[in-house]
Protein backbone atom coordinates (compact mmCIF):
# COMPACT_ATOMS: atom_id res chain seq x y z
CA UNK A 1 0.00 0.00 0.00
CA UNK A 2 1.31 3.53 -1.16
CA UNK A 3 0.13 6.28 1.22
CA UNK A 4 1.53 9.54 0.15
CA UNK A 5 -1.42 12.42 1.86
CA UNK A 6 -2.33 15.22 0.09
CA UNK A 7 -0.72 18.74 0.62
CA UNK A 8 -4.45 19.90 1.68
CA UNK A 9 -5.85 17.24 4.67
CA UNK A 10 -9.27 18.62 3.92
CA UNK A 11 -9.64 19.96 0.40
CA UNK A 12 -13.23 21.16 -1.47
CA UNK A 13 -12.86 18.04 -3.58
CA UNK A 14 -12.09 13.62 -2.57
CA UNK A 15 -11.99 12.43 -6.17
CA UNK A 16 -12.16 8.64 -5.38
CA UNK A 17 -11.07 6.15 -8.82
CA UNK A 18 -11.64 2.38 -8.72
CA UNK A 19 -9.19 0.42 -10.38
CA UNK A 20 -8.75 -3.11 -11.42
CA UNK A 21 -6.62 -4.20 -14.28
CA UNK A 22 -7.57 -1.11 -15.98
CA UNK A 23 -4.14 -0.19 -18.31
CA UNK A 24 -5.79 0.13 -21.35
CA UNK A 25 -8.47 2.82 -19.96
CA UNK A 26 -6.80 4.61 -16.58
CA UNK A 27 -4.60 7.33 -18.55
CA UNK A 28 -7.12 9.35 -19.92
CA UNK A 29 -8.84 9.37 -16.01
CA UNK A 30 -5.39 10.36 -15.04
CA UNK A 31 -4.78 12.96 -17.85
CA UNK A 32 -8.40 15.03 -17.05
CA UNK A 33 -7.92 15.55 -13.52
CA UNK A 34 -4.35 16.50 -14.01
CA UNK A 35 -5.25 19.19 -16.51
CA UNK A 36 -8.25 20.42 -14.47
CA UNK A 37 -7.59 24.20 -13.34
CA UNK A 38 -9.12 24.20 -10.14
CA UNK A 39 -6.34 22.10 -7.96
CA UNK A 40 -8.21 21.96 -4.42
CA UNK A 41 -8.91 18.45 -4.31
CA UNK A 42 -7.87 15.16 -3.39
CA UNK A 43 -7.36 12.02 -5.71
CA UNK A 44 -7.26 8.68 -4.17
CA UNK A 45 -6.89 5.74 -6.44
CA UNK A 46 -8.41 2.50 -4.87
CA UNK A 47 -6.87 -0.44 -7.03
CA UNK A 48 -7.85 -4.35 -6.61
CA UNK A 49 -3.94 -5.37 -6.85
CA UNK A 50 -4.15 -5.18 -10.33
CA UNK A 51 -1.39 -7.27 -12.12
CA UNK A 52 -1.59 -5.60 -15.77
CA UNK A 53 0.21 -2.19 -16.51
CA UNK A 54 -2.35 -0.01 -14.28
CA UNK A 55 0.15 0.47 -12.27
CA UNK A 56 3.15 1.38 -14.07
CA UNK A 57 0.88 3.49 -15.83
CA UNK A 58 -0.35 6.01 -12.24
CA UNK A 59 3.26 5.89 -11.17
CA UNK A 60 3.91 7.30 -14.40
CA UNK A 61 1.41 10.38 -13.47
CA UNK A 62 3.30 12.36 -10.90
CA UNK A 63 0.62 14.53 -8.62
CA UNK A 64 1.67 15.87 -5.54
CA UNK A 65 -2.42 15.61 -4.55
CA UNK A 66 -2.68 12.04 -5.46
CA UNK A 67 -2.65 8.83 -3.13
CA UNK A 68 -3.12 5.24 -3.73
CA UNK A 69 -4.13 2.46 -2.59
CA UNK A 70 -3.59 -1.43 -3.76
CA UNK A 71 -4.61 -4.23 -2.40
CA UNK A 72 -7.45 -7.04 -2.79
CA UNK A 73 -10.96 -6.34 -2.09
CA UNK A 74 -14.69 -8.03 -2.43
CA UNK A 75 -15.58 -5.58 -5.52
CA UNK A 76 -15.98 -2.53 -6.87
CA UNK A 77 -18.51 -1.18 -3.97
CA UNK A 78 -16.07 -2.39 -1.59
CA UNK A 79 -13.44 -0.24 -2.81
CA UNK A 80 -15.56 2.56 -2.93
CA UNK A 81 -16.24 2.09 0.87
CA UNK A 82 -11.88 1.86 1.43
CA UNK A 83 -12.33 5.34 -0.74
CA UNK A 84 -15.08 6.88 1.94
CA UNK A 85 -12.97 5.61 4.19
CA UNK A 86 -9.44 7.42 3.57
CA UNK A 87 -10.36 10.66 2.19
CA UNK A 88 -11.12 13.58 3.57
CA UNK A 89 -12.61 15.99 1.35
CA UNK A 90 -15.70 18.59 1.67
CA UNK A 91 -17.77 16.84 -1.49
CA UNK A 92 -17.24 13.54 -3.13
CA UNK A 93 -16.92 12.47 -6.43
CA UNK A 94 -16.39 8.69 -7.90
CA UNK A 95 -14.28 9.16 -11.65
CA UNK A 96 -13.55 5.33 -12.37
CA UNK A 97 -11.02 4.23 -14.92
CA UNK A 98 -12.00 5.08 -18.40
CA UNK A 99 -14.19 8.07 -17.01
CA UNK A 100 -13.22 11.74 -17.52
CA UNK A 101 -14.15 15.26 -15.97
CA UNK A 102 -15.25 16.61 -19.75
CA UNK A 103 -13.44 19.92 -19.74
CA UNK A 104 -9.99 20.81 -17.63
CA UNK A 105 -12.52 23.85 -16.33
CA UNK A 106 -15.33 20.95 -15.00
CA UNK A 107 -14.11 21.26 -10.98
CA UNK A 108 -13.87 24.59 -11.42
CA UNK A 109 -17.52 24.99 -12.79
CA UNK A 110 -18.83 22.66 -9.80
CA UNK A 111 -16.78 24.87 -7.39
CA UNK A 112 -18.40 27.86 -8.04
CA UNK A 113 -21.98 26.32 -8.03
CA UNK A 114 -21.25 25.64 -4.34
CA UNK A 115 -19.44 28.90 -3.54
CA UNK A 116 -22.84 30.49 -5.16
CA UNK A 117 -25.08 28.40 -3.27
CA UNK A 118 -23.77 27.78 0.75
CA UNK A 119 -22.27 24.39 0.18
CA UNK A 120 -25.17 22.71 -1.46
CA UNK A 121 -25.97 18.71 -0.50
CA UNK A 122 -25.66 17.81 -3.87
CA UNK A 123 -24.40 19.16 -7.54
CA UNK A 124 -25.05 17.02 -10.57
CA UNK A 125 -24.97 17.59 -14.23
CA UNK A 126 -25.27 15.82 -17.36
CA UNK A 127 -22.88 12.91 -18.64
CA UNK A 128 -21.66 11.56 -22.53
CA UNK A 129 -21.37 8.37 -22.83
CA UNK A 130 -17.51 7.27 -24.64
CA UNK A 131 -16.52 3.40 -26.03
CA UNK A 132 -12.94 2.01 -25.12
CA UNK A 133 -10.99 4.70 -27.11
CA UNK A 134 -12.79 7.42 -24.84
CA UNK A 135 -14.50 8.56 -28.41
CA UNK A 136 -17.99 9.52 -27.84
CA UNK A 137 -21.05 7.81 -28.25
CA UNK A 138 -23.70 10.21 -27.86
CA UNK A 139 -25.28 12.05 -24.50
CA UNK A 140 -26.57 9.51 -21.89
CA UNK A 141 -29.35 8.06 -22.73
CA UNK A 142 -31.34 9.55 -19.20
CA UNK A 143 -30.99 13.45 -18.88
CA UNK A 144 -30.52 14.58 -15.68
CA UNK A 145 -33.13 17.01 -14.29
CA UNK A 146 -33.63 20.91 -14.21
CA UNK A 147 -34.56 19.95 -10.36
CA UNK A 148 -33.81 17.02 -8.82
CA UNK A 149 -35.13 15.32 -5.20
CA UNK A 150 -35.77 12.51 -3.60
CA UNK A 151 -38.46 11.50 -6.13
CA UNK A 152 -36.79 11.49 -9.49
CA UNK A 153 -34.88 8.32 -8.91
CA UNK A 154 -38.59 6.71 -8.66
CA UNK A 155 -37.84 7.30 -12.44
CA UNK A 156 -34.72 5.57 -12.90
CA UNK A 157 -30.92 6.87 -12.00
CA UNK A 158 -31.49 10.16 -13.99
CA UNK A 159 -28.23 11.25 -12.97
CA UNK A 160 -25.31 9.29 -13.46
CA UNK A 161 -23.09 8.44 -10.48
CA UNK A 162 -19.98 9.68 -12.03
CA UNK A 163 -22.06 13.46 -12.36
CA UNK A 164 -22.92 12.72 -9.19
CA UNK A 165 -21.49 15.11 -6.55
CA UNK A 166 -22.32 14.72 -2.76
CA UNK A 167 -21.27 16.93 0.68
CA UNK A 168 -19.52 14.01 2.30
CA UNK A 169 -21.29 14.92 6.02
CA UNK A 170 -24.39 13.82 4.58
CA UNK A 171 -22.88 10.18 2.61
CA UNK A 172 -23.17 6.57 4.32
CA UNK A 173 -21.55 3.85 3.04
CA UNK A 174 -22.14 1.61 -0.19
CA UNK A 175 -24.62 -1.27 0.82
CA UNK A 176 -22.85 -4.27 -0.30
CA UNK A 177 -25.55 -6.72 -0.31
CA UNK A 178 -26.09 -5.08 -3.80
CA UNK A 179 -23.38 -6.27 -6.27
CA UNK A 180 -24.17 -3.88 -9.29
CA UNK A 181 -26.53 -1.06 -8.47
CA UNK A 182 -24.82 -0.31 -4.72
CA UNK A 183 -24.46 3.36 -6.28
CA UNK A 184 -28.22 3.70 -7.29
CA UNK A 185 -29.24 2.83 -3.22
CA UNK A 186 -26.41 5.35 -2.20
CA UNK A 187 -27.35 8.38 -4.30
CA UNK A 188 -31.01 7.70 -3.04
CA UNK A 189 -29.62 7.80 0.28
CA UNK A 190 -28.24 11.21 -0.22
CA UNK A 191 -31.23 12.75 -1.38
CA UNK A 192 -33.00 11.57 1.84
CA UNK A 193 -30.55 14.10 3.58
CA UNK A 194 -29.46 16.71 1.03
CA UNK A 195 -31.26 19.98 2.37
CA UNK A 196 -30.53 21.33 -1.32
CA UNK A 197 -29.41 20.12 -4.79
CA UNK A 198 -28.06 22.21 -7.68
CA UNK A 199 -27.95 21.42 -11.19
CA UNK A 200 -25.87 21.81 -13.95
CA UNK A 201 -28.42 20.74 -16.27
CA UNK A 202 -27.16 22.29 -19.08
CA UNK A 203 -23.39 21.52 -18.59
CA UNK A 204 -21.84 18.11 -19.08
CA UNK A 205 -19.42 16.84 -16.27
CA UNK A 206 -18.44 13.56 -17.03
CA UNK A 207 -17.78 11.64 -20.24
CA UNK A 208 -18.72 7.97 -19.22
CA UNK A 209 -17.32 4.79 -20.08
CA UNK A 210 -19.62 2.61 -21.66
CA UNK A 211 -18.30 -0.97 -20.56
CA UNK A 212 -18.65 -0.16 -17.11
CA UNK A 213 -19.42 -3.36 -14.59
CA UNK A 214 -23.35 -2.28 -14.66
CA UNK A 215 -23.25 -1.80 -18.07
CA UNK A 216 -21.74 -5.21 -18.60
CA UNK A 217 -24.35 -7.05 -15.94
CA UNK A 218 -27.26 -5.16 -17.22
CA UNK A 219 -29.84 -7.54 -16.76
CA UNK A 220 -28.69 -8.37 -12.72
CA UNK A 221 -28.27 -4.41 -12.19
CA UNK A 222 -31.80 -4.01 -13.27
CA UNK A 223 -33.38 -6.24 -11.36
CA UNK A 224 -31.19 -4.96 -8.49
CA UNK A 225 -32.80 -1.20 -9.14
CA UNK A 226 -36.19 -2.91 -9.26
CA UNK A 227 -35.61 -4.23 -5.87
CA UNK A 228 -33.89 -0.81 -4.31
CA UNK A 229 -37.22 1.41 -5.86
CA UNK A 230 -39.41 -1.25 -4.46
CA UNK A 231 -37.92 -0.57 -1.38
CA UNK A 232 -37.55 3.44 -0.96
CA UNK A 233 -40.61 3.63 -3.17
CA UNK A 234 -43.39 1.31 -2.63
CA UNK A 235 -44.14 -2.46 -4.75
CA UNK A 236 -47.60 -1.03 -6.80
CA UNK A 237 -45.72 2.32 -7.53
CA UNK A 238 -42.51 0.78 -8.96
CA UNK A 239 -44.34 -1.81 -11.26
CA UNK A 240 -46.04 0.55 -12.66
CA UNK A 241 -43.26 3.29 -13.63
CA UNK A 242 -41.39 0.11 -15.10
CA UNK A 243 -44.94 -0.37 -17.30
CA UNK A 244 -43.76 2.59 -18.39
CA UNK A 245 -39.99 2.26 -18.71
CA UNK A 246 -40.39 -1.11 -20.97
CA UNK A 247 -42.32 1.40 -23.65
CA UNK A 248 -39.60 4.03 -23.65
CA UNK A 249 -36.90 1.21 -24.11
CA UNK A 250 -39.06 -0.14 -26.87
CA UNK A 251 -39.49 3.42 -28.45
CA UNK A 252 -35.70 4.50 -27.83
CA UNK A 253 -35.23 1.09 -30.03
CA UNK A 254 -37.61 2.36 -32.47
Amino acid sequence: MQDPRPINMEPLFSIITITYNAGDTVERTLKSIDCQSFTDYEHLIVDGASSDSTLQTISEYKNPRRFLISEPDKGIYDAMNKGLSNTSGKYLIFLNAGDKFHAPNTLETIAKAISDNEMPGIIYGQTDIVDNDGNRLGPRHLTAPKNLNLKSFSQGMLVCHQAFVALRRITGKYNLKYKFSADFDWCIQCLQHSRKNVGLHDTVLVDYLNEGTTTRNRFRSLLERFRIMCYYYGILPTVARHATFVARALKRKL
